[in-house]
This record gives C-alpha cells, structure tokens and sequence, in this order.
C-alpha cells in the first residue's frame, strides 16, 4: 500500500514538473540570446542564438588557436505538437545528422532536453547562471559507463 502511494506520488510530481516545462513561451529561453564563449584546450567554442517570434535557432562554432572556426551544430528550439524541443544537426565528423530533444524537465533555472534513444548524448541541459554566465553540459551512457561533459560559457560583449 505505502509502495502504490510512493510511486503515484513520484508519477505525479514528474508529470507536473513535465506540463510546467511545457507551458513554457519562447521568451523563458530568453537567457540564451546572444554569443556565449568558453575556452579550451585548442582554442575556444562560441555559441550564438537569436530569437525568432516563436522559436530559437543557435549555433556552434569551434575555433583554433589561430582563430579559424568550423561549424559543428545548428539548433532549433521549437515547439513540435506542442512539446518543446531541441533540435540539432550536428557537421563534425561522426556528430553527423540531425536528432531531436525533448523538454522533460525545467527547475531552478535549468532545463533538460532527453532522448533516451540516442547513442551519446541521452540528455542536453542548460543553466541560466544570470547576465554573463551560462552552463550547458551533456550527458548519458557510452559502452555502459555514465559520462557527463560540462559547458561552462561566459557572454561575449
């Protein structure tokens, strides 16, 4: 009896956290808009998004040390039969292609897209850490061993 109620509980507070996710308007992704850059190793990945009357498109740049760049993905942020999702072509070799997201979740300032059919990732998420900073990670399994990759973007002026 205590286990039923356990898990009908836990349903619902899942389901209500997955309709307040997508009662969500294109402005509560507002955060994202503009260039966002992180550092690393061989260079730097800026990342820009502009907002569209009921969408979000993004992109995905790395660059060298030199400061060449290449387009590694493109995403849509959209509304797809009334779902929110993250849609994104991916042109590095072996991100090929193009695969859809869905809005799951969306807590303290952070969202989560899944799809859990995907290779790697299962999960991309977002944190709005205020004006001038923005943590994005991905993550799920690859070869049966868990495996997150952070993000951690400051805006360019």
């Amino acid at each position: 009896m205590m286990k039923n109620l356990f898990l009908s509980i836990s349903l619902l507070v899942v389901c209500s956290f997955y309709v307040q996710a997508q009662n969500k308007t294109v402005n509560t992704f507002g955060f994202l808009v503009g260039k966002w850059e992180m550092k690393n190793k061989t260079g730097k990945i800026v990342e820009s998004w502009t907002k569209h009357r009921d969408s979000l498109t993004g992109a995905s740049y790395q660059f060298d040390a030199k400061g060449d760049s290449i387009l590694t993905e493109a995403v849509v942020l959209k509304k797809i039969d009334g779902v929110w999702h993250y849609c994104v072509t991916g042109f590095e070799k072996g991100n090929e292609g193009k695969t859809n997201f869905k809005l799951v979740a969306w807590a303290n300032n952070t969202f989560t897209f899944e799809n859990k059919q995907h290779d790697f990732p299962q999960k991309i998420s977002y944190q709005n850490k205020g004006k001038e900073e923005l943590l994005a990670w991905i993550e799920g399994n690859i070869n049966g061993k868990t495996r997150k990759i952070s993000f951690p973007y400051v805006k360019q002026q």
